[in-house]
């Protein structure tokens, strides 16, 4: 008995303790792993390959149920921060391309251009993805679920959102609840999160290691240097633009919980859940997070427009390409624009490298060995990606939320 009432006592300590600092130690966990056994390291992956599963698994359904009941549930005249939210989505994923650029100027990057064996085919130009996001969302409502095609859920969540609206209490009660389960159910899949990561990291760094990366230490350095720049300089501005105060206890907060994370699961859609709690968290409103954490998993990708960019700036310095401003100009729109359809493009951000390159000339067969660069370095280029994308989502959904209550404060005070 005292065995067991023991157990029940460390059992509850883990499930009620801080979440960061179990990923930490899970993190160093890994690593040492890695470092003592590379079978044992091998084997864990298993575990990292269930947590990520799981986490794929409840994000689609979570979206789709927390979306509609948020609509449904929507009082007439009851405000939200979705407006803003999305300018500061795209404003911000700009700014990212615009960042890259430069950067990629100051500190030119050349490619030891390799051929790339890959089956996946680019989109040949900006139209095919635009008809690509068409396409999905008009996509079968459950197809949409099978195969975690956001942009389709989103648009079924929203449109039985609005339609449940005129629905009776006794329903609007039943999709709250059945809301409600689900968000338990996440929160149980979180709790894993320090163990998936373990086997993660262990099996990332004893299967790839870090060898390949070396050769392309400046375009990394490049990279992930624009990233980090991002995190802690562009978006703190645009943050204390909304909420004129320092940005920055919000923006490590951010990082720390939501950063972490994505950086190992290296997925936006799987860091939803992660996202919406610890948006509940904040205290924010769910009417406005159950949309737009959803929302910002498929348009909101600075760290994309950033890799897309440096990559085909990369690619145009070792062919010796000049570019002039107009073009430099013109590719970050195109960056920007493409980033916020990477989520419809099988393979992601690396896929959309080809169509920029295609504006200064390169040939396919050339945009495509670039793509294989991509795929050496997206060890640490994806998680990275997926750090900055997702925790931004957070980032700016808190701060439009909080310069709402600040506006309402303000108002009742001189009122």
């Amino acid at each position: 008995m005292a065995t067991q009432n023991a157990s029940g006592r460390l059992f509850r300590r883990l499930a009620q303790g801080s979440l960061v600092k179990q990923i930490l130690v899970g993190l160093v966990l890994g690593i040492l792993l890695a470092w003592l056994s590379k079978p044992a390291a091998l084997a864990t992956g298993l575990l990292g390959t269930l947590f990520v599963g799981a986490l794929k698994a409840v994000a689609p359904v979570l979206v789709l149920v927390l979306v509609m009941a948020s609509i449904a549930n929507h009082k007439q005249g009851q405000k939200t921060s979705i407006r803003p939210i999305l300018i500061l989505y795209l404003v911000g994923t700009f700014a990212a391309a615009l960042t890259a650029v430069v950067v990629s100027f100051l500190f030119p990057s050349s490619l030891h251009l390799v051929t790339g064996n890959t089956d996946i085919t680019p989109p040949s130009g900006i139209v095919e993805v635009l008809k690509g996001l068409l396409m999905s969302m008009v996509s079968n409502p459950i197809d949409a679920l099978l195969n975690a095609n956001y942009i389709g859920i989103l648009v079924w969540a929203v449109a039985l959102g609005f339609m449940l609206r005129h629905a009776g209490d006794t329903t609007k009660n039943l999709i709250n609840d059945f809301a409600e389960a689900i968000t338990r159910i996440v929160r149980a899949v979180i709790r894993f999160a320090p163990i998936g990561i373990f086997g993660l990291i262990a099996s990332t760094i004893a299967s790839t290691g870090f060898d390949a990366l070396w050769g392309y230490a400046q375009l990394l350095v490049v990279l992930i240097g624009c990233m980090f720049f991002v995190a802690l300089v562009i978006n703190p501005l645009m943050v204390w633009y909304k909420i004129r105060r320092n940005p920055y206890p919000l923006v490590f907060a951010c990082l720390r919980e939501s950063g972490v994370t994505a950086f190992f699961t290296r997925s936006s859609a799987a860091n939803i859940p992660v996202n919406m709690s610890m948006c509940e968290k904040l205290k924010l409103d769910r009417d406005t997070y159950s949309v737009s954490i959803p929302l910002g998993a498929t348009i909101n990708m600075a760290g994309a427009a950033i890799t897309i960019t440096v990559l085909t700036l990369a690619a145009v310095h070792t062919l010796g390409i000049e570019v002039d401003l107009f073009t430099a100009l013109l590719l970050s729109v195109v960056a920007a624009m493409g980033a916020c359809g990477a989520s419809g493009v099988a393979g992601g951000s690396l896929l959309l490298i080809p169509l920029a390159c295609n504006m200064f000339g390169i040939p396919n067969d050339i945009a495509m060995q670039v793509v294989a660069v991509g795929f050496i370095i997206g060890v640490l280029q994806d998680s990275c990606e997926t750090a900055l994308n997702s925790s931004t989502d957070v980032l700016f959904t808190a701060a439009a939320c909080q310069a709402e209550e600040r506006a309402l404060a303000n108002s009742a005070q001189q009122g």
